[in-house]
């Protein structure tokens, strides 16, 4: 394991120097750069202790490889890495579990985004495979604006193995496919509940598939055939919240 990372952007590192703190070992700040958010992040990080630099714009490019990082990147410890055991707490502890199940969603920016949404939606944890998915990096952390610091990311080595001890808690799987024969709207979603989002273009492997209790579509009345996975998983989300809610 990589003994640091770099972290950028001031949502990410809020959420990091609010929650956790210890894991900041730099701080590289834009000379010049003054604003509310970013005086909070260099005032905590100077009350733990922490060197803090001020840079041009150059050197900070130059730490990120030209990501967009808001003027201000940090040199942090890694996050502490979840597995099948912290779900499994997790799931204990629930008392109606909500959890969102990504196969194989690649690109950095769908899962940030997907961790962004669920958060708000108010889900438990978000489950991924350690491999085909992409990893908790600084650029999910950036687009999570914050979220990646408080959902649990769970990464199993068997995602089918995992989704058969969650519906081993009591919790429905739901699964989404185009070929599946009903809507999302015309499914019974409230109570314990897992949402199975599949990758981008491929859909859900098809061992995953066949695991889910059942599968639902979303109607799409135009010309294109499918949405962004980000964007499904919000729709989703948000008909299982309203019906939870109801």
């Amino acid at each position: 394991m990589a003994q640091h990372e770099w972290l950028y952007g001031l949502h990410s590192l809020d959420a990091v120097v609010s929650q956790e703190p210890e894991r900041i070992i730099e701080l590289f700040v834009l000379k010049g750069r003054t604003d509310e958010r970013l005086n909070n992040i260099i005032n905590l990080s100077r009350k733990m202790g922490v060197s803090i630099q001020f840079c041009n714009r150059k050197t900070l490019d130059d730490k990120v490889k030209g990501e967009q990082h808001q003027g201000i990147v940090a040199k942090a410890r890694p996050g502490k890495v979840l597995d099948e055991n912290d779900l499994a707490r997790i799931l204990s502890h629930s008392k109606s579990p909500f959890i969102l199940i990504l196969d194989g969603v690649t690109d950095p920016h769908n899962l940030g985004a997907c961790l962004r949404t669920a958060d708000a939606a108010g889900v438990n944890a978000v489950v991924v495979p350690k491999d085909k998915s992409a990893s908790l990096n600084p650029t999910v952390r950036k687009v999570a604006c914050g979220a990646a610091e408080v959902i649990p990311l769970i990464q199993v080595t068997n995602l089918s193995r995992t989704i058969k001890s969650i519906q081993d808690s009591g919790v429905w799987v739901i699964g989404t496919a185009g070929e599946a024969t009903q809507s999302l709207y015309e499914c019974k979603l409230s109570g314990p509940i897992a949402l199975v989002m599949g990758a981008e273009g491929k859909g859900m492997r098809r061992l995953t598939r066949e695991n889910c209790d059942e599968l639902v579509k979303l109607p799409m009345a135009g010309s294109v055939s499918s949405l962004n996975v980000s964007v499904a998983t919000g729709v989703c989300l948000y008909e299982i919240v309203r019906q939870r809610e109801a």
